[in-house]
């Protein structure tokens, strides 16, 4: 009776020690898949999935083509706690290359979860500058906005010219999204994102910015956006009105079935206007307020 009392219980320990076996695997499998550390997270740099291993990405430009991008970080970390989670997340500088088309500058945030860092949208900074410092604001207005600081070209300064113009950028995290939005410095009092959607007012065009470092403002007031809660959409430009529908989700914003009147108008900005929202897969609310639509080169700022 001993003897079958010690096989049954000799049974039980090795099925619990199995157990725990099976379970530390599982655990130790489900920790490889995260990143433990933020040089190792997936970023999204200009609608594109960057991983990064050790600080370091090299990605095919295109599939089956020989040129490559390298993706790298390149440092100006800041800890912060962005989420209120009572954990440090990181902010820093990354860098972008493919051939000799220029070195883009982005900052990054990696949220640091329970299970792991989880990488955000790329801001873009500016092509071939000359970062400086990432620190929180002083401003007691602005809470938890993260300032950059970088020197640049004059303006009209060849791309060869050495940066040598200080500026800074102000920026809001939002952890929902992942995106960064620019706070205006003299901006009294900030907008809540979370609370903002597209049909809540008619948008005025305020510029676009391109990957190229090129940024076009409108010429006049003339050009508005307008979201109606029947997925279709009216805009006014210099020259013709334009109408159509359009798609979205929580962040995905997609316009089709355009049309418009068919006035011609000589040096008029409509069809740069038009092609931004042709070229528009995403959109996101700032910190001050603005609507921006985001393309595969461009982003377009509405207020």
């Amino acid at each position: 009776m001993k003897k079958i009392i010690f096989i049954v219980f000799a049974i039980i320990v090795l099925l619990a020690l199995g157990f725990f076996a099976l379970n530390s695997y599982i655990y130790n499998e489900k920790q490889a898949d995260t990143a433990s550390d933020f040089k190792d997270a997936e970023y999204i740099i200009e609608g594109e999935r960057v991983q990064l291993e050790g600080g370091v990405a090299d990605t095919e430009v295109a599939p089956g083509a020989t040129a490559t991008s390298v993706t790298r970080y390149f440092g100006n970390e800041l800890m912060v706690d962005l989420n209120d989670d009572g954990r440090d997340d990181a902010v820093f500088v990354l860098t972008q290359q493919a051939g000799a088309s220029g070195v883009f500058f982005y900052v990054v945030a990696a949220l640091n979860t329970e299970e792991g860092y989880v990488g955000s949208y790329g801001h873009f900074l500016g092509d071939r500058i000359a970062p400086q410092t990432t620190e929180l604001s002083t401003d007691p207005s602005h809470e938890n906005v993260i300032v950059v600081n970088y020197m640049d070209r004059a303006e009209g300064e060849p791309m060869v010219a050495e940066p040598s113009v200080g500026k800074s950028v102000w920026l809001k995290f939002d952890p929902e999204s992942l995106q960064f939005g620019e706070v205006e410095q003299d901006f009294e009092g900030e907008a809540n994102p979370s609370q903002m959607d597209l049909t809540m007012k008619t948008w005025d065009w305020v510029r676009t910015d391109y990957t190229g470092g090129e940024s076009v403002e409108p010429e006049n007031d003339a050009f508005t956006l307008t979201f109606n809660e029947d997925d279709t959409f009216g805009a006014t430009t210099d020259c013709n009105g334009i109408g159509g529908s359009y798609s979205a989700t929580e962040s995905a914003l997609q316009f089709s079935e355009m049309i418009s009147t068919l006035m011609f108008c000589e040096g008029s900005q409509e069809a740069e206007f038009r092609e931004m929202l042709e070229n528009t897969t995403a959109y996101s609310f700032t910190a001050k307020g603005e609507l921006v639509l985001d393309g595969a080169t461009s982003s377009a700022y509405f207020r």
